[in-house]
């Protein structure tokens, strides 16, 4: 496929569908409607929605590659080639030609695609706050997808390229005949137009329609979005007033101790403040995030000892023994297992049917993007309250300094195995720690390598002449 035919499959693939039931309404059901027969009603434009969220599920985007990508691409994981799987990935060594790199941006855009077929429907009959509140989801979820695509695609951290460097196409219409061929926007470019979207859903979105259910964009969603591409950028006042409103809405708390590992199989929990929905009816099988992590016909993921280290004794985030042949709950998120691996176990942990929730913005990354803004704002000591307030809760010790390394620290013990790491890595100018030489095979890339992007896939550079492949590939 080239990359026009996805911005056009996106849509014209959402199927046949011409009335849609509650049933149809679960965001975790690919549901299908053609924009060739219509497109008319509030009814019509959440089915196709509905369609993005599920999308965003698939094993090619949030419901592995996505997350698994930010943990082998660091100093948290490694693959041991169980299945073959993540091994290039880990090395850090992909080519345009390379399978993920064409499925993880073919996905994203076809997201994108579905999106802006509900941005631009018009003349639409319902209820026009709803129509409203629907519009506002297919806009943050636009904002959010770019900005994913931008931060493994974006050349802002090769080679000193920063927000002047190359992006990634940002698509604000379907089948857009003037634009078929789209070039790539700079950093700053998307980073601008992602903001614009996110302000735009949150001018269309109602507080009051807010689903009670995690698994739909709300207000506070955007906002967290918003937060966390501030944060991104150093964009710190922007940062701290949109997280500031997510940390005092009263909508969310800090799991509790107890609370945490439950969490990760529970629906909605009160952390939540966006994730994705999984049921036995998505159930991806051996290619969900459980069964990369744990053991089994794949577990080519495995936390490095580098990661274990870092977890006091007690940090219910760090490791005890674990024997998956006893089927007891996990005392901690890391397993030690009889053969010495280091397994995530306590999040994502169900794998028969696979059905837990994906976590994609949870409350605690929140507060810690608040504490980093209280940090580079001038309010040290505002920061150190919220930043404790994760330890606390995790039977580790608290700090006694708001640092930029604290805060860093406490988001690799906290976020660990969702994806965070590369990013926070590449966001600070960080050179990819390579603390094992043997289990590790990219070899400690310097900030600034070809390395810290992904290859445009060749499918794309090969048919748009406007689309300018990355450096090194």
């Amino acid at each position: 496929m080239k990359f026009n035919k996805y911005l056009i499959i996106s849509a014209l693939s959402l199927g046949l569908m011409t009335s849609c039931s509650e049933e149809d309404l679960d965001p975790t059901l690919a549901q299908d409607k053609s924009i060739e027969t219509s497109v008319s009603t509030a009814g019509d434009i959440e089915v196709i929605l509905n369609g993005a969220y599920n999308r965003m599920s698939l094993s090619d985007y949030y419901g592995r590659d996505f997350i698994i990508l930010g943990e082998v691409m660091s100093d948290n994981t490694y693959s041991n080639a169980n299945s073959n799987r993540f091994v290039i990935e880990a090395q850090m060594d992909l080519n345009s030609e390379s399978g993920i790199a064409e499925t993880l941006w073919a996905r994203m855009y076809t997201v994108i695609g579905s999106a802006n077929v509900v941005i631009g429907a018009e003349g639409l009959s319902g209820d026009e706050d709803r129509i409203n509140h629907i519009k506002g989801q297919a806009y943050a979820l636009r904002a959010l997808a770019h900005f994913n695509l931008l931060q493994f695609y974006g050349q802002q951290n090769v080679s000193g390229g920063g927000e002047s460097a190359l992006g990634v196409p940002y698509v604000t219409a379907f089948r857009d005949n003037d634009n078929l061929f789209p070039a790539r926007n700079t950093a700053g470019e998307v980073k601008q137009f992602a903001y614009d979207d996110l302000d735009m859903a949150v001018s269309l979105m109602s507080e009051g329609l807010n689903a009670p259910s995690k698994e739909y964009m709300t207000t506070w969603g955007a906002l967290a979005v918003k937060a966390r591409i501030a944060n991104y950028f150093e964009d710190w006042q922007i940062s701290l007033e949109s997280s500031e409103a997510v940390v005092n809405s009263g909508q969310f708390d800090v799991l509790s101790r107890d609370e945490f590992l439950p969490a990760f199989d529970t629906d909605s929990d009160v952390s939540a403040i966006f994730e994705i929905a999984n049921t036995p009816t998505d159930n991806p099988g051996i290619n969900g995030l459980a069964n990369i992590y744990q053991t089994g016909s794949y577990g080519d993921v495995v936390a490095l000892p580098n990661l274990a280290a870092i977890y006091e004794d007690g940090d219910i985030r760090g490791v005890s023994d674990y024997d998956p042949a006893t089927a007891l709950a996990p005392e901690t998120v890391i397993g030690l297992h009889p053969d010495g691996a280091l397994r995530n176990v306590g999040k994502f942990p169900s794998t028969a049917p696979y059905e837990d929730n994906i976590a994609v913005i949870r409350y605690e990354e929140m507060v810690l993007v608040y504490a980093e803004a209280l940090l580079e704002t001038g309010n040290a000591a505002e920061a150190l309250t919220w930043l404790n307030m994760i330890p606390e809760n995790r039977g580790a010790s608290s700090y006694s300094e708001a640092t930029k390394d604290n805060i860093l620290l406490e988001r690799r013990k906290e976020l660990a195995f969702e994806g965070f790491r590369f990013h926070d890595l590449a966001r600070t100018e960080m050179d990819i720690p390579a603390p094992d030489s043997i289990l590790q095979t990219h070899g400690g890339p310097a900030y600034g390598s070809y390395n810290f992007a992904l290859p445009i896939p060749f499918a794309e550079v090969d048919v748009n002449a406007n689309l300018e492949q990355n450096e090194g590939y």
